[in-house]
């Protein structure tokens, strides 16, 4: 019985301990603290960056099997309140954090790490049936600041009557980015927002006075169905450069080499923040994005990547 009694022991012991290393070293690895290429985390990305950040998260997983993020998107101010809240540990947006976000951080003992990606750019769309597909820098800026509210402003000839700008959501970054283009404290009373990029191009579609702000990342993936269908459904603006205001001046459309080389004049720059106090998930996310194969989908989507360079090829006839 006492033998009995001593291998009883012994082997519970035994049990005991390899359940421990199993623990340790193996089982779910969705259970156990993230590394950069597994475990599971939240991330919060900018609604305008959908079409983008969808490949290269599916491009990551399927490389790291045991990695599993899930995607929160939404406008700017409400991505950036989750990241302030905690909500998630890693955004792509369109802003650096602002010096208030910076020391809210610090006192909590977070450095955040921010990394330039890709150069983005934001396109001014109207409807199939406007002839006015180019427009002068300067009116945008009058229309922006409510000087000028008409098509026939622009236009003489036009008869589609008062301009209509419509915005992704009140809360994106694409208003708040023309506030800061023009030092605009508010926006007109022309100005209004639906919710979606999506929606935007949907409005325009329908109405021909209809000027709208999206994304360029929404229609600058020639590869991708859903970027032709929308490019099909409208007609994207050419812009001048600042003091250009003449018809037969240079008009840049947000094309990709047009991007690179800062002709076009609505470019920001895409980034990712990264609050983990680890090297984890997010630090795996971010690097693989900034990485060749990631910089790599960048350039496929239409936008400029921020560490790979660009080729520009001129065509000459």
């Amino acid at each position: 019985m006492k033998n009995y009694t001593t291998k009883l022991t012994s082997l519970l012991f035994t049990a005991a301990i390899s359940a421990l290393f199993l623990t340790g070293c193996g089982g779910d690895p969705m259970t156990q603290r993230d590394t950069p290429t597994r475990g599971a985390m939240k991330v919060a990305i900018d609604e305008s960056y959908r079409l983008l950040m969808d490949t290269e998260i599916y491009t990551f997983k399927s490389i790291y099997k045991y990695s599993k993020i899930d995607t929160i998107y939404g406008a700017e101010a409400e991505v950036f309140e989750n990241f302030m809240k905690d909500s998630v540990p890693l955004i792509f947006v369109n802003r650096k954090l602002t010096e208030r976000e910076n020391e809210i951080l610090t006192s909590q003992q977070i450095v955040p790490k921010t990394t330039l990606l890709a150069y983005d750019a934001v396109a001014l769309i109207v409807n199939s049936d406007n002839p006015d597909d180019k427009i002068p820098y300067d009116r945008i800026g009058d229309i922006f600041s409510g000087k000028i509210t008409r098509w026939s402003e622009i236009n003489p000839a036009s008869k589609l009557g008062d301009i209509r700008v419509v915005f992704d959501h009140y809360k994106s970054g694409n208003p708040r980015y023309f506030k800061e283009k023009f030092n605009l404290d508010s926006l007109p009373a022309c100005c209004y927002a639906v919710q979606s990029n999506e929606e935007v191009i949907n409005y325009v579609e329908r109405n021909p006075s209809a000027l709208g702000v999206i994304s360029v990342n929404w229609i600058s993936d020639k590869r991708d169905s859903v970027s032709n269908d929308f490019l099909n459904r409208i007609n994207v603006v050419g812009i001048s450069a600042s003091g250009d205001n003449d018809l037969s001046a240079n008009f840049y459309r947000p094309y990709q080499a047009y991007i690179a080389e800062g002709l076009y004049p609505f470019i920001r720059g895409v980034y990712c923040i990264n609050r983990q106090t680890y090297s984890g998930l997010a630090y795996g996310l971010s690097a693989f994005v900034a990485s060749d194969k990631g910089q790599l989908i960048i350039l496929h989507s239409g936008l400029v990547p921020a560490t790979q360079p660009i080729r520009i090829v001129e065509i000459k006839k």
